[in-house]
């Protein structure tokens, strides 16, 4: 059971009160710029380098007053009439990488971090994306991928809950170059029958093989096992770098679009959650819910994902989306969002985050039969590769601007990424 013996609050805070509970940046041209990706880890934005570098970061000595919206609490939520499904919470939380969370020392600052703020939620990897599945398991399907990246991982989730914090798993979910490797049969492969690799030599698992669905949902399970109190989906997508009209896919691929595929693995996964009393979420890119071409080719669909989850977060990272430069995210124009041209998006969180939240706001109210969160990834990483002009450093000020506009927006929940989990701690409200 998904945080089994576990207790969270019904108070919409998700904080220190305990109850029963389970708890995708515009780009403009992806040939470009997946070299980028590749090297500082960005895209899904969380690649975890073996020496994290040090980050330049603007903070401030005190947080500003945020106008947070008031919260009506929420009701007991049922899968069907005898299974219910506990209380949401109200999710503000950070993201730690494997080789973080791995460190007990490192991973105690960011135990004491949320638990002296507003803080409640900590993302941790159970599936990475060099394709290693993070704790060791006898589990016959998965325990063949499996490092001990996080040692005593049970132990870990069941300390940050008795502190009152919600834990989420993260799967990489079709990027994976160990099992595409391995099972070169379920992995993306060209017209000649060859495993298809992207630009990177990076091989994909085929979402439209089911088997591939087997191994990410028993992947899940062990989440579940060890208490986690919600699965979140990462890399729920088909590849963009690389030689993309090479990759064949068959006649089911001629059955469903990649977008219908993507949609119901998602649904399959929530279904199998559900059965063990928890949420599912996915991370999106941004642009897949502005430019319908990108959507297509990524297999997101915004209208078909949503009634598949409990959570939906777009990845809107400001430094990601199209400046007018020529350099890195340059396409000598800037990006439209919402109406608006933003010339120079990274030097303008607030307004970047608010316009994009608009937007997929209004496409969110008539397609959400299951009530399904918003819950956007905001972003607390500088950008310097973007070259002087193009970016700032991304602190205190930046994320507190963020964090504004998801409120500004209607919105109450949100998550923070940095790319070597480091964040501005000012920018967080005591608790």
């Amino acid at each position: 059971m998904f945080g089994l013996n576990n207790r969270f609050s019904a108070t919409g805070d998700g904080k220190k009160r305990r109850l029963p509970v389970f708890s995708i940046s515009l780009v403009a041209c992806y040939l470009v710029v997946s070299a980028i990706f590749f090297v500082y880890g960005f895209g899904e934005g969380r690649a975890q380098p073996a020496a994290p570098a040090e980050q330049p970061v603007e903070v401030l000595t005190v947080a500003p007053q945020i106008d947070m919206p008031e919260v009506a609490p929420e009701p007991q939520v049922y899968l069907d009439d005898s299974i219910p499904l506990p209380p949401p919470v109200q999710v503000r939380g950070i993201w730690v990488g494997a080789w973080f969370s791995g460190d007990p020392e490192r991973m105690e600052n960011f135990i004491d971090l949320v638990d002296t703020t507003e803080l409640n939620t900590i993302v941790l990897d159970l599936k990475e994306e060099h394709g290693h599945v993070t704790f060791l398991t006898d589990n016959e399907i998965i325990s063949g991928t499996a490092r001990d990246l996080v040692p005593n991982i049970e132990e870990l989730v069941a300390d940050m809950q008795s502190r009152g914090i919600y834990v989420i798993g993260r799967i990489v979910c079709f990027k994976d170059p160990i099992w595409s490797f391995r099972n070169p049969e379920l992995s993306h492969r060209d017209n000649a029958g060859n495993r298809w690799t992207d630009r990177n030599g990076v091989g994909w698992l085929n979402p439209y093989n089911r088997d591939n669905w087997e191994y990410l949902v028993e992947i899940g399970r062990e989440g579940a096992r060890l208490g986690f109190d919600e699965i979140q989906l990462d890399y729920v997508r088909f590849p963009v770098e690389g030689r993309l009209s090479d990759i064949y896919f068959g006649q089911a691929g001629e059955e469903q679009t990649r977008a219908e595929i993507i949609a119901e693995f998602a649904g399959f996964m929530r279904d199998e959650m559900h059965k063990l009393g928890g949420r599912v979420s996915a991370d999106v890119f941004a642009i897949s819910g502005i430019s319908d071409r990108d959507a297509e080719l990524l297999g997101q669909e915004f209208e078909l994902l949503l009634p598949n989850l409990d959570a939906i977060s777009p990845m809107i990272y400001p430094s990601h989306f199209a400046n007018e430069g020529e350099g890195a995210f340059g396409n000598g124009v800037g990006s439209v969002i919402n109406g608006v041209l933003f010339t120079r998006p990274a030097l303008e969180p607030h307004g970047v985050v608010y316009n994009t939240l608009q937007h997929f706001k209004r496409r969110m109210e008539p397609n959400n039969p299951n009530q399904a969160v918003m819950r956007p990834f905001i972003q607390n990483s500088t950008d310097a590769f973007l070259g002087e002009g193009f970016f700032i450093p991304y602190g205190a000020e930046e994320v507190l601007a963020q964090i504004q506009a998801v409120y500004d927006a209607g919105f109450d929940q949100w998550l923070l990424w940095s790319n070597v989990s480091r964040y501005s701690e000012d920018a967080f409200r005591d608790s």
